[in-house]
């Protein structure tokens, strides 16, 4: 089935946009940052993290929405989910991710990057641990 076929390949595509910036943020970004001067570091906060943060967050949304289409595609092929049921593992940890990404990451990034008013050192306390839960929960995937 081609529809499938693009809608894996989609999938995988997407997955490999979301992971590799949530790596790029726990394993470079983060060290970086630490070292930086402060005026480097703060052209980096107005002028590339948001930029990353877009592909990041989207990143996330489309290998979610990709991965419910592959849901729905593979239910109807081998006639439910109880046929793979190592895959529930992937689907609770992908949505877990996803949530963490839109519902806690992505709204204390916008505090430490100056969109939304909040305190910075507490927002950007609470985005890195959901990233680094991130981190763990798809190093099975991997």
């Amino acid at each position: 089935m081609i529809t499938e076929f693009i809608f894996r390949w989609a999938h995988v595509l997407f997955g490999i946009v979301w992971i590799g910036m949530l790596y790029y943020f726990n394993f470079v970004q983060t060290e970086y940052f630490k070292e930086a001067e402060a005026d480097a570091k703060a052209d980096a906060v107005k002028k590339l993290a948001p930029r990353a943060l877009w592909w990041f967050r989207w990143g996330a949304m489309f290998t979610f929405i990709t991965g419910l289409a592959l849901i729905h595609f593979t239910k109807a092929m081998v006639g439910g989910m109880t046929a793979q049921p190592i895959i529930w593992i992937g689907i609770i940890a992908g949505t877990l991710m996803f949530l963490n990404v839109w519902l806690v990451i992505w709204p204390n990034q916008q505090i430490v990057i100056g969109i939304k008013e909040g305190d910075g050192p507490a927002a950007a306390a609470k985005a890195g641990l959901a990233s680094r839960t991130n981190t763990l929960l798809s190093a099975p995937m991997l």
